[in-house]
C-alpha cells in the first residue's frame, strides 16, 4: 500500500518524531510512505490535494483545511488519518486573546466528521477528537516517540561538585520557564554548585543561578543530554498544555537522566513519581525536589536507569512502530495496536513476574 504524510515541513518536530521514524515500520509490511510539506499558496496546495488519488492512504498532520480544501481532499483521499500531538482545536499559552477558537473548533469539528482514523498524541487529544464527532473506534492513541538506539546515556555518576540541571526547548516554549522565573532563582540561591543548562536559540537570565548558554544542534543535542544530570520541565496549567505529549521529558529519560516536572497534563503519566524522577508544583516542592537529588547523586543515576528502561518499553519509536503501521494502513493482516494503557499494564505485568494474558 501507497502512502503520503502532508506534515508542515520536513525538519518540523512533528514531522521528525512522529511521522518519519515509521516510515521503516510501513515498508516492513510491503508498503511506502512519502513525505510531503503541504503547499502554501492555495492553488498549488489545489493540485497536490488532487494528485492524491495515486495512494491508498493520506496522513494529514496538525493542518486545520478551511471547507472548500478539506472537501477536495476528502474526495481524493482513499483513506484518510489525521495526527495531531497538541490541542490545535485551541490557541497556544501565549496567546493573548485566549484559549478559545470559534473558527479553529469548526475546522476540528469538520475534519473529524470526515476522517477514517485519528492519531492521538495522548487521551485528553483523543477526547477532543471524540467529543468533535470522530468514531471512537477510529481513534487511536499513539504517544510520541524517541529512537533510543545507541545513544549516550547518563550511566556514570558526576566528577563534578553541584548538580546540573537541563531543559531543552524552543524559543516559543522557553516562556513557559521564564514564567516561573522565582523558582529558578530560589534554586540558585539556596542548592549550592546547581546551575542550568539551557539548550535553545535564546537564553534566559535567572540570578543568582548560573545558566550555561547551549545553542540548539542536532548533531549534539543528545550527548549534551547526557551530560547533564537532571532534565526539567515546567508547563502552564492550560487546555493548551494539557494537549502537550511531553517531548522534552522522553527526550530526558532517553538520556537516562531523572526528571523533575510539575503534576500538569501527561507529565504525572510519564513520571513515575519516585522512581524515574519527582513531581514539584510549589516552589518548595521544586526546591526540595532539587536538593533531594543534588544531595543523592547515586539515586538520580538509579532514578535515571530507570526513566531510560521506561522510555524504551513504553514510549519509543520501537515498542509503536507496529502500531502505527497498522492503523496508518488499516491493514487486518498487522496485529493491531494497543492502547498506551494496555501498554503500560502490560510492563507492570512484565515487571511484577505476571503472565501476560
Amino acid at each position: 500500500m501507497r502512502a503520503i504524510a502532508l506534515i508542515e515541513a520536513p525538519d518540523h518536530v512533528c514531522s521528525r518524531y512522529r511521522i518519519a521514524p515509521f516510515r521503516p515500520a510501513i515498508e516492513a509490511v510491503g508498503g511506502s510512505l512519502a513525505i510531503e510539506p503541504l503547499e502554501r499558496r492555495p492553488w498549488a496546495r489545489l493540485a497536490q490535494l488532487a494528485s492524491l488519488s495515486r495512494y491508498d492512504v493520506v496522513v494529514l498532520q496538525r493542518k486545520l483545511l478551511p471547507g472548500w480544501q478539506l472537501a477536495v481532499l476528502r474526495k481524493f483521499a482513499r483513506r484518510l488519518v489525521f495526527d495531531f500531538d497538541d490541542a490545535v482545536i485551541h490557541r497556544d499559552s501565549n496567546d493573548p486573546r485566549g484559549p478559545h477558537c470559534p473558527r479553529r473548533a469548526s475546522r476540528f469539528r469538520s475534519l473529524m466528521r470526515v476522517v477514517d482514523g485519528v492519531i492521538a498524541g495522548n487521551s485528553y487529544l483523543a477526547q477532543l477528537a471524540q467529543d468533535s464527532g470522530a468514531r471512537s473506534a477510529s481513534i487511536r492513541v499513539i504517544p510520541t516517540c524517541i529512537e533510543v538506539g545507541d545513544d549516550p546515556v547518563r550511566f556514570a555518576l558526576p566528577v563534578s561538585e553541584g548538580i546540573r540541571l537541563v531543559w531543552i526547548g524552543s524559543s516559543g516554549t522557553l516562556s513557559g520557564l521564564e514564567r516561573k522565573r522565582a523558582i529558578w532563582e530560589h534554586v540558585g540561591r539556596v542548592i549550592p554548585g546547581a546551575r542550568l543548562r539551557v539548550i535553545c536559540d535564546r537564553f534566559p537570565s535567572f540570578p543568582p543561578l548560573p545558566i550555561e548558554a547551549v545553542p540548539w544542534d542536532a548533531g549534539t543535542e543528545r550527548e549534551r543530554l547526557a551530560t547533564s544530570d537532571v532534565g526539567i520541565s515546567w508547563i502552564p496549567d492550560d487546555l493548551w498544555s494539557r494537549g502537550k505529549c511531553g517531548l522534552k521529558v522522553l527526550q530526558y529519560m532517553a538520556a537516562g537522566l531523572p526528571v523533575v516536572a510539575n503534576p500538569v497534563g501527561v507529565h504525572p503519566e510519564m513520571i513515575i513519581a519516585g522512581e524515574t524522577g519527582l513531581l514539584a508544583d510549589s516552589p518548595g516542592e521544586w526546591v526540595e525536589a532539587v536538593r533531594e537529588l543534588a544531595e543523592h547523586p547515586a539515586r538520580r543515576l538509579e532514578m535515571g536507569r530507570s526513566a531510560r528502561i521506561r522510555v524504551e518499553r513504553c514510549y519509543s519509536t520501537a515498542a509503536w512502530s507496529q502500531a502505527f503501521a497498522s492503523f496508518v494502513l488499516g491493514s487486518s493482516s498487522i496485529p493491531g495496536p494497543k492502547s498506551t494503557a494496555a501498554k503500560l499494564s502490560e510492563v507492570a505485568r512484565s515487571e511484577s513476574g505476571e503472565a501476560s494474558p
